[in-house]
Formats: C-alpha cells, structure tokens, sequence
C-alpha cells in the first residue's frame, strides 16, 4: 500500500474516532432531561394509589387469562345450543351457584375441554402411531370428554348438595314446626332455623328471606326456592305453603303435616337402603369371598388328594 493511501486512511481513522468521542460525551447530556422524565413518571406512578397503578399496570389476568377466556366464551357459545345459556343458569342454581362460576365460565371452560382434549388426543395419536380410524375415534371421544366435564362437575355438585339437603330437610322442618307452634311467625321461624343450622338448606331459606326483603312476596321467593331445587320433598314442601298462604290455611298445621311426612319418608328411605343391602352384596360374595373361601377351605383337601394319587401311581 502506498504511503499516500495509509496517510489518508490514518487521517479518516483519526477524523471518526473525534467524532466518535463527541457523541459519546454529548449523549448523556442530550438524554438527560428524557432521564430525568423517565425518573420522574416513574416516582409518581410508584406513590400513585393501588386502584390507579392497577389501571395502569393491569395483572396478567388482564392482560392475558381475561381476553382469552373471552374467545373461548364466544367460541364455546357457536358450540352450544341457543338455549344454553338458561340451561346451565339453572344447573347453577341446582350446584348451589359455587363462587366465581358464572355462565360465560362454564362456556369457556367447555370450548377450552374440547380444544384440549383434541389436542392431546391427536398428540398420543401421533406418538403411538395409529392409523386413521382409531385415531378418528379416540379424538371424538376425548374431544366430548372435555367438552362435557364442566357439565359433569356441576351434575355432581348437584347431586351432593341434593343429598345433603334431603337428609337435612325433616329435622328442618321439625325445628320451624317448634318456631310456629312457640308463637314466631313464620318469617321468624324461618329466619330461626336458617341461623341455628348450616348445609345447603340453611342457604336456601336465607336466600328465601333476603328475596323477601328486597321486595319478593313470600309465595314468590318461596315459588322460586322450589324452582332452583331438584329435591321432590322441597318442593312439595313449597307446593304446601304456598298454597297455605294462598288459602288462608293455619301454617302450623299444614307444617306439622309436612314434619309428619317427611319423617316418615326418612324412615322409608332407610328401610328401601336396607332391602338394597343383600342385593348389592350378592355379586361380590360371588365373585370374591366365595372363590378365595374355596380355596382356604378346600386346598389343602386337594392338594393331600393330588399327593396320594401320584403315591399310588409311582
């Protein structure tokens, strides 16, 4: 290389290292009032109340679960029947409405089921190598397990709060006979037995006097108590008052008619789990304790007889 060449390129060398040194100084200088702002709005959204910051910064929950659990409401919603909505407001209601499930939950947990399900189906599908019919078949069927867990739970929910109801519901209906009969009306004698016992009854009938507090009539909010419930005896418990109260009928006879009834309901239903008992029990005495009693009783039986007979042949 010439030395005309080298001169020139130490010039440029030296020309671009200045330039480079005064934007390295002038850079700070130049960010320093974007600095100071950055520090400033950062000071003030730190002293800035909670509901304010959370408006500002919104949680992952907000920025993420919320939005999607909106798509797959609308996606579980072109999934459902029109009428699903109402459907499952009512098997709410049955559960006991569990806190934080909602209608639009339940949609989106059931569109969120079936995408799942079908996702991980075609995944082990794929893993185990399957041809195409087996793997069409097990899709569908965990594709309709996800879809109708949510479905299940809250049938099961249902279910135990039914029975938790039915055993509580004669004892109940003794305590608001005593209420009547000792002189309390009978929205005091509800309100009585409501506070002194605890389960899914006791939620109901408190349900039952803050409807009427908000205005409800008694037949209206006691109408809607057998509407929620799917237990026969509540509601032909309901069925009696109101008609009672429609009537003119005194209440604490038609009470003790019912306390009456359904004690004698209870007694029936222990005697009909009685007559079930040897039924149930049949198949596993079959299946179970008779072979392996066979076998305690009998074995040492035929193995003496198995050891004579090779004794006697050799």
């Amino acid at each position: 290389m010439s030395p005309t060449l080298l001169l020139v390129a130490g010039t440029a060398a030296i020309f671009v290292a200045i330039l480079m040194a005064l934007l390295a100084v002038g850079a700070p200088n130049s960010d320093r009032p974007n600095a100071a702002r950055s520090l400033a709005m950062l000071d003030a959204f730190t002293n800035a109340p909670k509901q304010i910051r959370d408006e500002l910064d919104p949680g992952f929950r907000q920025r993420v679960a919320d939005p999607f659990l909106g798509r797959l409401t609308g996606l579980g919603r072109r999934l459902t029947p029109a009428d699903n909505t109402s459907r499952l407001r009512a098997k709410l209601d049955a559960a006991g409405n569990p806190a934080g499930w909602t209608t639009d939950r339940i949609t989106a947990l059931k569109a969120g089921g079936f995408a799942t399900g079908l996702m991980l189906s075609l995944l082990v599908c794929l893993v185990i190598g399957l041809s195409l019919m087996p793997t069409l078949a097990i899709s569908i069927a965990f594709s309709l397990a996800g879809y109708l867990a949510p479905n299940l739970w809250l049938y099961q929910k249902a279910y135990e709060r039914r029975e938790i109801t039915q055993v509580a519901l004669p004892d109940a209906l003794d305590l608001l006979t005593i209420s009547v009969e000792a002189g309390l009306g009978f929205d005091a004698a509800l309100a009585h037995v409501a506070k002194n016992t605890q389960g899914p009854l006791a939620d109901e009938f408190a349900r039952v006097l803050q409807e009427m507090q908000l205005g409800a009539g008694r037949s209206e909010a006691m109408r809607a108590l057998g509407e929620r419930s799917t237990l026969p005896e509540l509601r032909g418990f309901v069925t009696s008052m109101v008609q009672a109260d429609a009537f003119g009928i005194p209440v604490g006879r038609v009470l003790r008619v019912q306390a009456v009834e359904m004690r004698t309901k209870r007694r029936q239903r222990a005697e009909e789990k009685a007559q079930k008992v040897p039924v149930k029990i049949l198949f596993p005495l079959i299946f179970c304790i008779l072979p392996v009693l066979f076998i305690s009783v009998m074995g040492p039986g035929v193995i003496t007889m198995l050891d004579a007979f090779a004794g006697s042949v050799n």
